[in-house]
């Protein structure tokens, strides 16, 4: 308290509810003792009795009111705050649970704060310039706590609150508005710590947001672990950054690959989404709007960059579908707002981005964060974390080797340069049917990608990305042909609703087939299995013209399983699949191989 100019007056303890354990106990069975409850649930169990062997009498910690003046209004801005907190029963009384003590004060049993005089905390905007960071160490703070504030009038409803959790010294940190403040308090607590010589585990809440600090986040998901890495500067940064996360991830034995239940090699579903921004997030009113413009456009022209890089799963349900994917009218709704964008060289608000596109770059369920353009952190006039001045592609899976990670990081950034170069005019291509007839197949597919990467740079005389190119192709998650994902009704399982996804439910394979015509020859494809038949079918019928002479492809949509519950239950299995290429003139087999799900490759 004294490093920080506050009495320690001010501090109070704060204990366990004594009335709502009292009754947790009149409720046990006579026979049986509090702190070996025998109750079926072991968490309530576990609570209970460390609850009683504590003591309901002694301080489960210490809470110090504390809050910054601010500084638009006081004369006083660098000093800090505090109040002495009344409460009707006397004592501080916590709310029940086990989370860390700071999340369980009973805030609304304090005095009454009208709103108007209410101590909000907000934070600091982030596109508001910064100068440089002050610095902070334990002389600086010895010497600011020469003087001490008085109590004041002004309410205070944040807290810092200290306890022995698990035998380890917490220190729990309240909501500020500004990183200095942030800082100045964990520079108190460490240099407190110093001086008796005690570990501290700090905890509470995170620093508000400030692009001079860099941070690197990791959260756990279902089946992965989630990194959000620091931004990179440069090029190099970002190589630096990419080969480290792939090397720690390794030497804690994790990967981004697997392997599904047939043996095929596959991504681990998790995404290697890019987010780019302009240096130290500065966004000139001029380039806002365009920086969400020109990559919709051009990403809507070519389903390649949706889909190559996007995994197993694609469509209208997957983790970042297109926006002409199950919703017609969105182009129609996109176009409307394109025609309202400022041409160049005009001046627009930086929030005009956020209110023209919004409401169009969204999924199904209109969430904006999982479209595969996402910009509702670029400039949202809603809230300051909306407005940090960040466009992220999505329709990325995570890699299992740090040089694909890498090929996409400047693909990216080649066509965002290509695109500020060279801006897009035009309206949307219409694909309807064509955009899953044509390019699920993987000759398509590579066509409408390589016409991207050469438009984007000279890959004739670029040593470096023939060598990207070497790693794209060699890559495994490349090769298997996509699965589109529509819509299906929810099940109830497990206590829940889940969707049955087509993925699940009825198993496309997009299989590639060439045949060059010699001598007259005609090729068949037919599909046989043992649970049905089907007649054959002629391929010149179902192939189309690649544009090369002699050269086709086709694709097979079958059954690879039959679930109870799922899409066509009635259809029964259709694998293993036969093709057969067959001379019509000779009436001889040409040759043919068959296809098993449960193998990656066809035999042949």
């Amino acid at each position: 308290m004294q490093k920080l100019g506050l009495d320690a007056e001010y501090v109070l303890p704060a204990f366990e509810d004594p009335a709502h354990w009292l009754q947790k106990e009149v409720a046990l069975p006579a026979n049986v003792d509090p702190s070996d409850s025998r109750l079926s649930d072991p968490e309530e169990r576990s609570r209970m009795a460390r609850v009683f062997d504590q003591g309901l009498n002694k301080p489960k910690g210490f809470v110090l009111p504390i809050q910054r003046w601010n500084a638009a209004a006081k004369p006083h801005p660098g000093r800090w705050r505090s109040e002495h907190w009344k409460v009707r029963r006397g004592n501080l009384f916590l709310t029940p649970g086990d989370s860390p003590l700071g999340l369980r004060l009973p805030i609304a049993s304090l005095e009454h704060v009208p709103p108007e005089e209410f101590p909000y905390i907000v934070e600091q905007d982030p596109m508001e310039p910064r100068g440089e960071l002050p610095s902070f160490d334990k002389d600086a703070a010895a010497k600011d706590a020469k003087t001490k504030e008085k109590a004041k009038l002004e309410p205070v409803r944040t807290a810092m609150s200290i306890e022995l959790r698990d035998g380890v010294l917490c220190a729990f940190m309240p909501p500020v508005e500004k990183l200095e403040d942030y800082l100045e308090l964990i520079t108190a607590v460490e240099a407190t710590a110093e001086e008796m010589q005690l570990q501290v585990h700090v905890e509470g809440y995170s620093p508000p947001y400030d692009p001079r600090v860099e941070v690197i986040k990791v959260t756990p998901d279902p089946g992965v672990i989630e990194i959000n890495v620091q931004p990179a500067q440069s090029w190099r940064e970002a190589v630096d950054i990419t080969f480290g996360l792939y090397e720690d991830a390794t030497k804690t034995r994790l990967g981004a690959n697997r392997f599904l239940v047939d043996g095929r090699h596959t991504g681990t579903g998790g995404g290697n989404h890019i987010v780019v921004a302009a240096a130290r997030r500065r966004i000139r009113r001029s380039c806002a709007v365009r920086f969400a413009e020109e990559p919709v456009l051009y990403w809507q022209r070519h389903p390649s960059l949706s889909y190559l890089f996007s995994g197993m799963f694609i469509g209208p349900t997957s983790q970042a579908p297109r926006i002409d994917e199950a919703r017609h009218d969105g182009l129609y709704e996109l176009e409307i707002a394109l025609a309202h964008v400022p041409p160049p060289g005009i001046e627009a608000p930086l929030w005009l981005v956020d209110r023209l596109f919004r409401h169009i770059l969204v999924d199904l369920t209109g969430n904006t964060h999982r479209a595969e353009i996402c910009i509702d952190k670029l400039y949202s006039p809603d809230g300051p974390t909306g407005r940090l001045g960040l466009v992220e592609f999505r329709a990325l899976e995570m890699p299992p080797d740090p040089r694909m990670s890498l090929a996409q990081q400047l693909l990216i950034r080649a066509l965002i340069a290509k695109l500020w170069r060279e801006p897009q005019q035009g309206k949307f291509v219409r694909w309807g049917t064509t955009l899953h007839d044509r390019f699920m197949l993987p000759h398509f597919l590579w066509e409408d990608f390589w016409a991207c990467s050469k438009s984007s740079c000279n890959p004739a005389t670029n040593s470096r990305w023939n060598g990207i190119r070497h790693s794209l192709s060699s890559f495994p998650g490349v090769r298997p042909r996509p699965s589109w994902w529509g819509g299906a009704g929810a099940a109830s399982g497990a206590g829940a609703l889940a969707c049955a996804r087509r993925r699940g439910l009825g198993r496309r394979h997009r299989a590639l087939c060439r045949f060059c015509p010699w001598r007259g020859c005609r090729s068949r494809r037919r599909a046989s299995s043992k649970a049905a038949t089907s007649s054959p079918a002629t391929a010149g019928d179902a192939m189309t013209a690649t544009g090369r002479s002699g050269e086709s492809v086709a694709g097979v949509r079958f059954k690879a399983w039959q679930p109870a519950s799922g899409l066509h239950p009635t259809i029964p299995v259709h694998a293993p699949l036969t093709f057969d290429l067959i001379d019509t003139w000779n009436g001889r087999s040409l040759g043919g191989c068959v296809y098993h799900v449960a193998t990656r490759r066809p035999q042949l």
